[in-house]
């Protein structure tokens, strides 16, 4: 279908407790397209949801569990959140985020244990006086008694500013003990002022005392092992989280981000005290189904307003476009892309993805031309269309990998060439032509110019002859489109008066119709100069005629001078464009010469190492193998920039001087959060 599909305009209104289930119905649906329009409803709710969403996100990460998982779950299976649901979400994250921020408690205080543990354990085989320690090491050491009560309270007071450590095994609140505190230098002074507020009793290391205590090393590493035993058990915590919590994740995640998508959508609608209201487009042949859907769904409680695109006000004064939307088969739709990548079509005019799915492949397979490389490519795009999870992320080239490695293949065999290999198909060609033709022939296209081979300088010609052909049949098309699409949109001077318009087309047919009598000896005629010259004055005198027909004044709009300038300009432009658009389809020859010459050098220089000897063929293998990946890899890519480029250039621009807007239907995006 050359044209996209007819579109009607929807407005509803429904009441405020039936929004929620007619969102999740159309965004299942995936059948209206609303507009664009500024935000106006309530962003501290979005803004709470999305809060929500994220933290449930992050405490379910943190949990270990995948959120691909949680991501890929199908939004027809998911619920808008229930009464209850936003209590357990909270309860939820902040159960994950108490063991989040234990774990990163307990990871401060194990550096802090072991660097001072490290500290210790370097001064303790040094031999200095105890006292002097305070001088040389960056930590502060305070040894003395003090009871288990205190000793919490200390605990308490420096949290992870100072490293608390009993050296006696005490069990009675009242019995003192003995204890190291070590802090960093900065720190001493509010050591020393805690240490006094819970009556510490300091013990005096004799003077002569060197290194560090041994029972400071000994408990630096018990503590150290204890702090371990800790982190390990959060561990254990977090994986038996993440079995228990699993199915809570996969059920409120994708319940809450739908509820984000819904509010923020809703934030776009108008609102009363008790309904909204809101518009869209939506294909003419969904529009019996949604709305008799809805219906049913609100209980007849929706008020359902149905327009034509010509009814619509905003389209009328030119405002707004109607969104377009295009069907198309697997082969087409596959090829989507190429066209809605440079921009959509206006509605109501051709949709010319068919016709590029059809040249993009053409172009492609005369410039690869291989049976190997065609079936390399058929067979890549073959696989990503069986679903296989690791190419999911290809899907989209599945379809057109498979159409050009089939054109590949079929030019691949009219070249006889597999793989590089020019022999192979020796055979089977030869009796193919005899038994057409009565003539039997190595191969059924000569493109490379070696006698040798069959081929000729005169045969190239006329192989970039064909190239050419091909080339005004894409540019003449691209023309025809253009006057179509403008007749279509009632633009009448663009249709038959501009270079891309009916005069355009002319004077490029005979042009073309010159050139073909010339190769033929033909002598050029007056009749040719008229039928040259026609065409640029409508060109020319374009603006001027159609300011006549139309009965506009006055009929030279800016003046006599800039007409003339407009006019030469314009008539330069014309010929400049449409010899440089034709002469550049010559690439497509070019690209299928060096695709041949290339294979003819790898398989010659393969078949150069066979005949060296044993490991001549074991080079000649890795030659092949390497050199085809070459071909398919670099050379495959080379050669799709240069079809996107024809089709960009030589032909888009022939009719694409308005894009339109692509029909983006409101879905539930699953990786909105």
């Amino acid at each position: 279908m050359l044209r996209p599909r007819k579109m009607i305009f929807f407005e509803l209104s429904v009441f405020k407790h039936d929004i929620d289930a007619v969102l999740q119905y159309l965004g299942r649906k995936g059948a209206i397209h609303f507009p664009e329009t500024e935000t106006q409803g309530d962003r501290i709710k979005i803004s709470h949801i999305s809060e929500l969403v994220e933290r449930l996100r992050s405490a379910c990460a943190y949990a270990g569990i995948d959120l691909k998982n949680i991501d890929a779950i199908n939004e027809d299976s998911v619920n808008l959140p229930e009464e209850g649901d936003e209590a357990s979400a909270n309860d939820i994250c902040s159960l994950i985020e108490n063991i989040k921020n234990n774990k990163i408690k307990v990871e401060q205080n194990k550096k802090q244990v072991s660097d001072t543990l490290n500290e210790a354990k370097a001064f303790s085989r040094m031999n200095i006086r105890f006292s002097d320690l305070d001088q040389l090491s960056y930590l502060t050491f305070r040894i003395g008694r003090l009871d288990l009560k205190g000793q919490a309270e200390l605990r308490r007071k420096m949290k992870d500013r100072a490293v608390i450590i009993s050296l006696d095994n005490i069990t009675e609140p009242e019995e003192n003990g003995r204890i190291l505190a070590a802090t960093s230098r900065k720190g001493r002074f509010t050591l020393d002022s805690q240490l006094k507020n819970v009556s510490f009793e300091p013990i005096n290391i004799p003077k002569d005392f060197k290194g560090i205590p041994s029972e400071m090393v000994a408990g630096l590493e018990g503590q150290l092992k204890n702090i371990e035993n800790e982190l390990t058990e959060i561990e254990n915590q977090k994986k038996e989280l993440c079995i228990r919590l699993e199915k809570d994740f996969q059920k409120l995640i994708p319940s809450w981000k739908m509820a984000l998508v819904i509010e923020e959508i809703k934030s776009r609608f108008t609102t009363t005290e008790s309904t909204y209201h809101f518009s869209g487009w939506t294909p003419a042949e969904m529009a019996a189904e949604v709305s008799k859907d809805l219906l049913e769904l609100t209980r007849d409680r929706a008020a359902i307003k149905i327009f034509s695109p010509e009814e619509v006000s905003s389209i009328k004064e030119g405002k707004d476009k109607v969104p377009v939307y295009v069907k198309h088969g697997a082969f087409v739709n596959g090829f989507k892309g190429v066209v809605f990548s440079y921009g959509s079509p206006l509605y109501g005019t051709i949709d010319p993805t068919p016709l590029v799915a059809f040249f993009f492949t053409l172009l492609f397979g005369i410039m690869f031309g291989d049976v190997g490389h065609g079936f390399t490519l058929f067979f890549a795009g073959l696989l990503i269309n069986l679903g296989i999870k690791k190419l999911k992320g290809f899907s989209k080239f599945g379809t057109p990998l498979i159409s050009i490695g089939i054109s590949s293949m079929v030019f691949g065999l009219l070249f006889g060439s597999v793989f590089t290999n020019e022999e192979l198909l020796i055979g089977p060609t030869r009796a193919i032509t005899a038994a057409i033709t009565g003539s039997p022939m190595d191969r059924i296209v000569f493109i490379m110019p070696l006698t040798e081979t069959g081929g000729s300088i005169t045969k190239l010609l006329y192989f970039f002859g064909f190239t050419i052909a091909i080339g005004a049949i894409i540019i003449s098309i691209g023309l025809i489109i253009n006057i179509v699409n403008h007749c279509i949109l009632k633009k009448y001077e663009e249709a038959f008066f501009s270079k891309t318009g009916l005069a355009g087309l002319a004077l490029f047919w005979y042009a073309l119709f010159i050139v073909v009598h010339i190769l033929l000896g033909v002598r050029f005629g007056l009749y040719d100069i008229a039928g040259l010259f026609i065409p640029i004055i409508c060109i020319f005198f374009g603006p001027v005629l159609w300011r006549i027909i139309s009965g506009k004044k006055p009929v030279l709009k800016d003046g006599l001078m800039t007409f003339i300038m407009k006019g030469f300009v314009e008539v330069l432009e014309t010929v400049s464009t449409y010899v440089s658009n034709t002469v550049s389809f010559l690439r497509v020859g070019a690209f299928a010469l060096s695709h041949t010459v290339l294979s003819f050098i790898v398989f010659t220089f393969s078949e150069m190492l066979v005949k060296s000897g044993a490991i001549g063929t074991v080079g000649a293998v890795i030659l092949l193998i390497f050199g085809n990946l070459l071909i398919v890899v670099l050379e495959g890519m080379i050669v799709a920039i240069q079809v996107m480029r024809l089709q960009y250039y030589e032909f888009f621009n022939k009719f694409f001087v308005e894009t339109g807007v692509e029909f983006s239907p409101f879905r539930f995006n699953k990786n909105k959060t």
